[in-house]
């Protein structure tokens, strides 16, 4: 079992930096892929980045490519999504989850828990 804490969002102006952090519980940390999805109201979770167990390569939605990156720290359990240029339609609920699959996985399916979620709001 894994659970997952997020934080640090916030409400920012256009063109803002912010950090979220997730933190998971545990001793096999290492071991889970992990991933950012966002979700805003009457629309399907949507895929923002991953980080792999295996090599900690990374995968970005083309939507934040260049914007945001995502990365991770074994030693203190916490993945973290720094986005840069933030823009309003960047407004969302964002979660972090864990998944077992060796594959990049950009669907809910591939991932097995998940954080309780953090907002993140954009201003123009």
């Amino acid at each position: 079992q894994v659970q997952l804490v997020e934080s640090g969002g916030g409400l920012v102006q256009a063109g803002d930096s912010l950090r979220l952090s997730c933190a998971a519980s545990g001793r096999t940390f290492s071991t889970y892929s992990m991933a950012w999805f966002r979700q805003v109201p009457g629309k399907e979770r949507e895929f923002v980045a991953v980080i792999m167990r295996s090599d900690s390569s990374t995968y970005h939605a083309n939507s934040v490519q260049g914007r945001f990156t995502i990365s991770r720290d074994n030693a203190k359990n916490t993945v973290y999504l720094q986005m840069n240029s933030l823009k309003p339609e960047d407004t969302a609920v964002y979660y972090c989850a864990a998944g077992k699959s060796p594959a990049v996985v950009t669907t809910q399916r591939g991932y097995d828990y998940w954080g309780q979620g953090t907002q993140v709001t954009v201003s123009s």
